[in-house]
């Protein structure tokens, strides 16, 4: 796939998917997670991200990472465009990166820098180092200021960078990344459903979903009413999918980390809505039945959204 197809294929809606686990947590479990991305074709998605953070990227070894691309692309094949998460160690990104392009995949995300001790050059330089070692497409996952707005706009420039996941709840920031970057790459809102039609007067044509997974119509709606432009139509499915998202973001019960309700929040979804969810693995837990109850309540209010 050439990067001005890919480009074209990333404005829209990527799914980023969990990794089903068995019940004690103990394995992947790939039959789901075949199942899961069939109902995600079947409903119209084009684009999928496994071995993302909704993916529990951090909490899976070198080998499941590879065996769920694997699955991933072994499933969807020329249906949907895949972009694979690697991340860690240049080593552990290079070695992810060989084992993806020969599972076939059509680009890769660069999870966001996991490290105690940075030096802004030694930032650039490790996406140059995965960059140039691959003729796929590089997305770059900016979630904090570990990956500058500089060293963003620097990057954008290398012909193999075609988009950038911009998860930071800074709008102004955001605008600012835009007007200062050199190349010609797709900017997508990694915040969420919540956000995406002020991002999108800044400049964003794409976003990432994790609540997709299970409500796969009402987020294809939202991007198709960017698309066209229709803010009351985009605002309309936002503030549907808003308390959903909001439990997500909260903490869950006995903890004081922000958004410790994410992964199990979608991992109950896809349960309500018929697909195999599963546990997470630590250090999350699942939710709290006060929080079941919540997102029962809320998936209820979503199906009733005329898509």
């Amino acid at each position: 796939m050439t990067f001005e197809a890919l480009k074209t294929n990333l404005r829209d809606a990527a799914f980023t998917t969990p990794t089903p686990f068995s019940a004690d947590g103990d394995a992947v479990r790939h039959d789901a997670l075949a199942d899961n991305l069939r109902f995600l074709r079947d409903a119209g998605a084009g684009v999928v991200i496994p071995n993302g953070n909704t993916g529990e990227y951090y909490s899976l070894s070198h080998e499941e990472r590879v065996a769920v691309v694997e699955t991933t692309v072994e499933t969807v094949g020329d249906d949907l465009t895949v972009v694979a998460g690697l991340g860690g160690s240049t080593k552990t990104a290079l070695s992810l990166l060989s084992a993806y392009e020969d599972a076939g995949v059509d680009g890769v995300m660069v999870m966001y820098p996991a490290h105690t001790y940075l030096h802004e050059e030694g930032v650039a330089d490790y996406y140059r180092c995965i960059a140039d070692a691959t003729d796929l497409g590089v997305v770059l996952y900016k979630r904090g200021p570990r990956l500058s707005v500089e060293n963003v706009a620097t990057l954008t420039a290398i012909e193999n960078v075609v988009a950038v996941k911009f998860a930071q709840n800074d709008v102004n920031l955001f605008a600012r990344a835009v007007a200062e970057s050199e190349g010609d790459v797709v900017w997508s809102v990694g915040i969420a459903e919540r956000f995406v039609p002020s991002f999108a007067a800044e400049g964003a044509d794409a976003f990432t979903t994790g609540i997709g997974n299970f409500v796969p119509g009402a987020v294809l709606a939202l991007m198709d009413a960017i698309r066209d432009g229709d803010l009351d139509r985009a605002r309309h499915v936002r503030d549907v999918l808003r308390p959903y998202e909001e439990l997500r973001e909260e903490p869950g019960a006995g903890n004081h980390m922000s958004a410790g309700n994410n992964v199990p929040a979608v991992k109950y979804g896809l349960e309500l809505a018929g697909q195999y969810g599963g546990p997470v693995r630590e250090p999350l837990v699942d939710l709290a039945e006060r929080d079941r109850e919540r997102c029962e309540s809320y998936y209820e209010r979503i199906l009733e959204l005329d898509v």
